[in-house]
């Protein structure tokens, strides 16, 4: 049983106490003095960092008041004028229109889409290129031969050929994935670093299924990195879900479904991810 679930537990088996929501009630309307409180007593850029938050939540309260207000409010039509005459009953009563907005079912319906793909780790730490490729040398060592004199020649050794790169991440390839000749391969990718298989939590139902990855959708390092296959934390892959049954508002199956990786999978042996649900 996880650790943090004893709370819960603890409420199935003999509920909430007597005064529970009372005082959950009062201290929800103490929240607010509180927060008065510490504004008062904030200071420097505590203080500023406080005043911005709240400055953005309220814009955000006005902002979503204006919107439910503005379905119901009424304006003046403009004054235009009118072919042929008005009659004497219409004369002194001025037209308004209703305001044209989206209906709230449909923005709702936006806000939830838009949700969609909120995904569980905004902010990813960048990864170095010398941090996720390994020089390899190849080719022989080769020396070039100066001309000091006519009798004395002197033998400078030459570095080796560096074009190679081994990714020290994992990595995904597909099925049917062969190596090219290493004549031609820029860059080596493991095979002790390959995975094909995720734990993929579904955050609704708080259960973790292992599944196949179909594909990398993005890496947040860079295209190269997702055109190479690469699993870093943060990357956005495709896993199918066939298993779990899911099906669309019209009745089809979903096949795949996408989910970002939540750790380093080159640490831990095995990647963990999240459904974008």
């Amino acid at each position: 049983m996880p650790q943090g679930d004893y709370i819960e537990l603890h409420r199935k088996r003999n509920g909430y106490r007597l005064d529970h929501f009372e005082r959950k009630r009062k201290k929800e309307a103490r929240q607010v003095h509180k927060r008065s409180e510490m504004a008062q007593k904030a200071l420097g850029i505590k203080g500023k960092m406080f005043a911005k938050k709240r400055y953005a939540e309220k814009a955000l309260m006005k902002k979503t008041l204006a919107m439910h207000e503005e379905s119901s409010s009424r304006r003046k039509v403009d004054d235009e004028v009118q072919e042929g005459a008005v009659p004497a009953y219409l004369l002194d009563r001025e037209s308004t229109t209703r305001a044209k907005v989206l209906s709230n079912t449909i923005k709702q319906k936006r806000k939830e889409k838009a949700g969609k793909w909120e995904v569980p780790l905004p902010k990813v730490r960048p990864v170095a290129e010398d941090e996720m490729f390994k020089v390899i040398r190849t080719g022989k060592r080769r020396s070039i031969i100066m001309k000091i004199s006519d009798s004395h020649h002197l033998f400078l050794p030459f570095a080796a050929k560096q074009w190679k790169r081994m990714v020290t991440k994992a990595t995904f390839v597909g099925p049917g994935f062969t190596r090219k000749p290493p004549k031609y391969e820029r860059f080596i990718r493991p095979s002790g670093l390959r995975f094909t298989k995720a734990h993929v939590t579904h955050p609704e139902l708080k259960c973790t299924f292992n599944l196949e990855i179909i594909g990398v959708k993005k890496n947040p390092n860079g295209p190269m990195y997702t055109s190479l296959g690469v699993i870093t934390k943060g990357t956005i892959i495709e896993v199918n879900v066939s298993e779990l049954g899911l099906v669309t508002p019209a009745g089809k199956v979903v096949w795949g479904k996408y989910g970002q990786v939540t750790n380093n999978p080159e640490n831990d042996g095995c990647i963990n991810a999240v459904l974008l649900v």
